[in-house]
């Protein structure tokens, strides 16, 4: 019975929406790592809310101080400016101090996060790349980690200061004046928050539909660009043109919806804030005619609500952007919490490293989709040292086999074994080291020839990389560019030719040094002559090592110890060149339709 791995395509369910505090709990280690500068950071927002709240207190003993005593108005009040100056000023002090000390915490708590879904994401399957596209990724993890500065700095430093503060001026209004003020304040916090509540509740799936067309948008002119000159070959700017703009104009449509009902928002907070201003005014006038309050109470009561207010109204605008900042965020903890398909086992242990290493596939079954089996019980060795080919169609799984190898994908069925140990108990690390691949289509880094070439050993020197150059027959490249090593690819390594990008592909594997090769069509983009310059290199590098060759012209796996021929996910035919044309099976049709396909284009080239 063959087993499967689960699809790829299981019906999307979408996440429960991300609430506050289990955000803050996942964020929280981060901050943490620095608890001496956040305790710190705490006792400075305390700090300058007392003496927030102790700047009307004062103000209302200068008021109430000034009368017509001669002593006391020259004593008194002076005594008490200097004081609410001073207070004024610990404001300040307090609260730029606060922001001085926890600079530091944001900005590393962001780069530790994203460093750890940019690592994250490496550690992901193929299958999540193949499935995904970069410009949305990007852009999520652009929002995201802008977020986590919103959400932190938000949280930690508007929130607590502002319950402090409203906590502070109700326990004054409540001992020191009649309970209806405290009520009515009370009342209208609670209105203005249950209002700011409701209605930002509702914009969140306005927001929501803003950040999934601005992604969408991002995506496809990003996919358009990088598909540059496939879009020029086709002369098709007008259709991207009309493609990108239908996207905007989703964009547009969400993001004005966005801002009205922001307006409005705004406007019914402003409702309530102005309404309850005005009656604990009027309260406090017909008290201080009354002759129960001084003319310092009527200021005390009005310096508190304009002190309120500030809070009260910036407690709105920090709710909105909490709000926004989850939605932001929380495509970029998906990502976070996306299951790795493979992982190492607890117990993986890393692959020897020795030189060469046999490979075994025993009765290995995979396929992408269960729908779609690729490979059904491929079963064969390649001893150590020596070179294995398989041939075949396409689609029939040949360039499959590679991607087991490096245990991109796990078998569904069988084992793969790599010096004796199943993969999946060694680690990827070790088991990526020991192999160098030379890919069908080689996809290079928008930077220079030498980075490239470097990558496959970053840490070779200029030397070994000179050599390897030369082992790719990269000198006559090198030496027509201006530039030499220090050439620009461009992006995906547009700026050179298919051959070319092959050769630095093969000069990077070269590098490597790796105990097992992989050569996936690897002279595919090359012409006649320089394949036939180049295969002698590639024989002499896949000397003493373990090599699978990958191959559609069968000329060039003659040498192989040993040629498989894989036809719908099976190996049908296994002898060396000679015996198989022998044989005069598929390989020997294939063998015979090459060569005259060869001979017709020498023919038509005379």
């Amino acid at each position: 019975m063959r087993h499967y791995a689960a699809s790829a395509h299981a019906p999307h369910r979408p996440r429960p929406e991300r609430s506050l505090w289990p955000t803050l709990l996942s964020l929280f280690p981060y901050v943490w790592a620095y608890r001496g500068r956040v305790l710190a950071a705490l006792a400075c927002l305390i700090g300058a809310k007392l003496a927030t709240v102790g700047v009307p207190l004062i103000f209302k003993q200068v008021i109430d101080g000034l009368t017509p005593a001669a002593n006391v108005v020259l004593m008194l009040p002076v005594a008490l400016l200097l004081l609410y100056g001073l207070l004024r000023f610990m404001t300040s002090f307090f609260t730029e101090l606060r922001e001085i000390l926890f600079a530091r915490v944001t900005q590393q708590s962001i780069r530790r996060l994203a460093l750890e879904v940019f690592g994250h994401l490496h550690a992901l399957s193929l299958r999540f790349h193949l499935e995904r596209q970069t410009g949305g990724i990007s852009r999520d993890i652009e929002r995201g980690t802008h977020s986590i500065s919103t959400l932190i700095n938000y949280t930690l430093y508007s929130i607590l200061p502002t319950l402090v503060e409203i906590t502070l001026v109700l326990a004054i209004l409540f001992t020191r004046y009649d309970a209806i003020f405290g009520l009515v304040t009370l009342a209208s916090l609670l209105a203005y928050v249950g209002f700011t509540v409701t209605v930002s509740n509702w914009r969140i799936q306005i927001r929501r539909k803003v950040n999934e067309t601005d992604s969408e948008a991002n995506t496809r002119a990003i996919d358009s660009l990088i598909n540059y000159e496939t879009v020029k070959v086709f002369g098709n700017e007008a259709f991207e043109r009309r493609r990108y703009d239908a996207h905007l104009q989703e964009w547009a449509e969400a993001a004005t919806r966005s801002q009205v009902s922001l307006s409005l928002l705004n406007l019914g907070q402003q409702m309530i804030v102005v309404a309850g201003m005005t009656l604990i005014l009027w309260l406090a006038a017909a008290e201080a005619v009354a002759g129960r309050m001084t003319v310092g109470d009527l200021v005390l009561v009005n310096a508190f609500m304009m002190q309120l207010y500030m809070p009260l109204n910036f407690l709105g605008v920090v709710y909105r952007e909490i709000r926004q900042a989850l939605i932001d965020i929380e495509r970029m903890f998906d990502l976070l919490g996306e299951a790795k398909e493979v992982e190492d086992a607890p117990d993986a242990r890393a692959l020897a490293r020795k030189t060469p290493l046999e490979v075994r596939f025993e009765a290995v079954h995979f396929a992408y989709d269960p729908r779609r089996p690729i490979l059904s019980g491929v079963d064969f060795v390649i001893p150590a040292g020596q070179t294995v080919a398989v041939v075949g169609p396409s689609g029939a799984g040949k360039s499959t086999l590679a991607r087991l190898l490096f245990r991109f994908y796990d078998v569904s069925g069988g084992a793969l074994r790599v010096g004796g140990t199943d993969v999946r108990h060694l680690t990827q690390a070790s088991l990526r080291a020991a192999i160098g691949i030379v890919p069908q289509d080689t996809v290079l880094f928008n930077d220079t020839l030498f980075y490239n070439i470097q990558y496959g050993r970053p840490e070779a020197s200029h030397a070994e990389v000179e050599a390897a150059a030369r082992a790719a027959q990269l000198d006559d490249l090198l030496a027509r560019l201006p530039d030499g090593f220090a050439t620009r690819v461009g992006e995906r390594g547009l700026k050179l030719s298919g051959g070319e990008k092959q050769r630095v592909a093969i000069a990077r594997a070269l590098l490597k040094n790796p105990a097992i090769l992989i050569f996936d069509e690897a002279t595919s983009a090359l012409d006649s002559r320089t394949e036939k310059s180049i295969q002698t290199q590639l024989d002499a590098a896949a000397e003493g090592r373990t090599t699978l060759v990958i191959a559609h012209r069968l000329s060039t796996v003659m040498r192989a110890d040993h040629i498989l021929v894989l036809e719908e996910g099976r190996i049908t035919e296994a002898e060396r060149h000679e015996d198989l044309l022998a044989k005069g099976g598929a390989y020997a049709q294939m063998w015979a339709i090459q060569q005259r396909e060869a001979a017709a284009a020498i023919g038509n080239g005379g």
